[in-house]
């Protein structure tokens, strides 16, 4: 075997289990378009940092398939299915291991074609790092854009562009300045703070692991030293205690441990804590393991707590810190990943998993569908594979919640079909909807209804449709058609052109059109990014940018998408559609 022990100083036997456990550990996933070079690039990285088995490498060899021109072909090492190797892409997510003196790796070598979206996103899940390949001849390309969307979606807090294929372009500087321009750029739309661009070929192993002299011009690190030397989160942003109890340990009458693994925080003996859903509250005991009582456990720890107090927990139940608890809701938003071929419905009821706890959940509305090329919003009455969206869902029984952001674990869940028990969607929660839920209850039950303020529900529902924004900059024709043929539909709507708004006022107009209920148009000038950013992140409701991104775009196209949009803002059908279903 080639491994990577040959670089260490020599260890005894003994030795060496106690090294490779207190290094630290990366994950990482790869990503990019087709053809750009990604199972190459991770075959040459395991290569050349001596961590292939011998027969493996004589294996790869003696292949009838080499698409390389050298004696290896390094995709081999990490395409293993028939197909992948026949079709030279990667179909499946491929999991590879090693290590390097400084640092333990886990690679998840991911699909590049936009129908493996699921398997990409699988395969982030979980990472640490992204490592995305453009291509040095084609440039940023949709699929690019596409999976850097994903990584930031999933949270992943670092990203590499691996610009490769630099040997077809003569290793140019210019070449590879604009392409970090043009990553560099799109990763600060996507909010990606941590980026670092490499200029590589993974063929001829430029900057993979040892630093290339044909690329004179470039002084920073070489994809593998990134990769020893990036620091590694510990955890999510989230410091509080959240302890998802898995199992009761009951071996005898005179134990009784909660067994879990700490999704966040840290716990000690003598800590306070709350038990969820109970609302009990006791101390820690102890945190006992197999070699004897431990002084704490924290973040991403397997243990068993012992309590004070013979409270009643089971499994789902979830203890947390006293002063900063999770949101226990039965409603929320979430961004879902679909991952079944059977689309999603909304009013169906499936099983949510989250964290420990499991019972039935169904979608109550799909807000928008996101193009993940383009990152538009789309109307949707159902999800497909491959989608991502923006849905709001109710489960049976209140779950316990951080929003993604701030914790993966008890922000994210999977939905399975309880026919099937097949997996069919992935869900990152965004937000509690159970403080709208509230007030509108209270608002409605107002013993008093002559004192009792009009509510927003109460606006929308005689309206009979939600409130949205379209955005048609300088399109005031369109806008005005749109405009008419809504009213006609009996829709609230408001159009404002150039001298009836400003964008610097747009934010109060906006929230003013809300409260009213309206669905309100603008086709003033046009409005910068960071005030559009702040727009979306500000309105409640529906936003949609229909502005024209090209000069040939289809204003019947974007007419019907404006249509199609407005109608999943109904709570009711129209008179003509009622009596059709009579």
């Amino acid at each position: 075997m080639i491994s990577t022990m040959q670089l260490r100083p020599r260890k005894s036997f003994e030795e060496l289990p106690e090294q490779s456990s207190e290094m630290e550990l990366l994950r990482f996933t790869t990503a990019g378009s087709v053809d750009d070079g990604k199972s190459t690039l991770i075959g040459r990285l395991l290569h050349d940092s001596k961590a292939i088995y011998e027969d493996q490498l004589a294996s790869v060899k003696k292949s009838r398939i080499n698409r390389s021109t050298g004696p290896i072909d390094f995709s081999l090492l990490t395409d293993g299915l028939r197909a992948e190797r026949e079709q030279g892409i990667t179909i499946d997510v491929a999991y590879r291991y090693f290590a390097t003196p400084r640092r333990k790796f886990i690679i998840a070598d991911t699909p590049g074609h936009e129908q493996y979206t699921r398997n990409m996103a699988t395969g982030a899940s979980t990472a640490d790092l992204a490592v995305i390949l453009v291509d040095a001849t084609k440039g940023i390309l949709p699929q690019t854009r596409r999976h850097a969307f994903i990584a930031s979606l999933l949270g992943i807090r670092n990203v590499l562009a691996a610009v490769n294929k630099m040997d077809l372009v003569d290793y140019r500087e210019d070449v590879f300045l604009q392409l970090e321009q043009d990553f560099l750029k799109l990763a600060a739309q996507l909010g990606i703070a941590r980026t670092q661009c490499v200029p590589i070929s993974a063929l001829e192993g430029d900057n993979v692991v040892e630093r290339s002299g044909r690329t004179f011009w470039y002084q920073g690190p070489t994809l593998l030293e990134h990769l020893e030397t990036v620091p590694v989160s510990v955890g999510d942003s989230l410091e509080s205690l959240r302890f998802p109890v898995q199992m009761v340990i009951r071996p005898d009458a005179k134990f009784r441990g909660f067994a879990g693994r700490v999704a966040s925080g840290v716990i000690r003996p003598g800590d306070r804590v709350l038990a969820l859903p109970s609302g009990q509250r006791t101390r820690v005991r102890s945190i006992v393991s197999y070699d004897g009582d431990l002084p704490e456990a924290f973040a991403s720890m397997s243990a068993t707590v012992q309590l004070e107090d013979e409270i009643d927990l089971s499994r789902g139940d979830m203890l947390v810190s006293p002063e900063n608890g999770p949101r226990v809701s039965k409603r929320f938003r979430a961004v879902m990943v679909w991952l079944h071929e059977t689309p999603l419905e909304v009013g169906r009821t499936y099983l949510v998993k989250h964290a420990a706890r499991q019972t039935k959940i169904r979608a109550l509305r799909i807000r928008h569908r996101v193009n993940v090329n383009t990152f538009e919003q789309e109307a949707a009455t159902q999800l497909n594979v491959n989608d991502i969206a923006s849905v709001e869902f109710e489960a049976h029984v209140p779950l316990f919640f951080d929003p993604y952001a701030s914790n993966r674990t008890t922000g994210s869940f999977i939905l399975i079909d309880a026919i099937s028990n097949a997996t069919v969607g992935a869900g990152m929660i965004q937000a509690d909807l159970s403080d709208r839920q509230k007030q509108e209850e209270l608002e409605l039950a107002s013993p008093d209804p002559t004192r009792k303020p009009v509510s927003a529900r109460e606006r929308y529902e005689r309206h009979g449709h939600n409130p949205a924004t379209f955005l048609f900059e300088n399109q005031p024709a369109l806008a005005s058609r749109l405009e008419r043929a809504l009213f006609d539909q009996g829709f609230e709507v408001l159009h404002l052109e150039n001298g009836e708004a400003s964008p610097d006022g747009l934010a109060e107009t906006i929230r003013t059109a809300r409260r009213i209920g309206l669905v309100f148009i603008y086709s003033g000038v046009p409005i910068d990014g960071l005030t559009k950013k702040r727009l979306s992140s500000e309105v409640e409701h529906e936003l949609f940018d229909l502005s024209r991104k090209k000069e040939n775009a289809d204003d019947e196209e974007v007419f019907r998408r404006a249509l199609e949009l407005a109608d999943s803002l109904r709570l009711i059908k129209p008179q003509k559609n009622q009596e059709e279903a009579n």
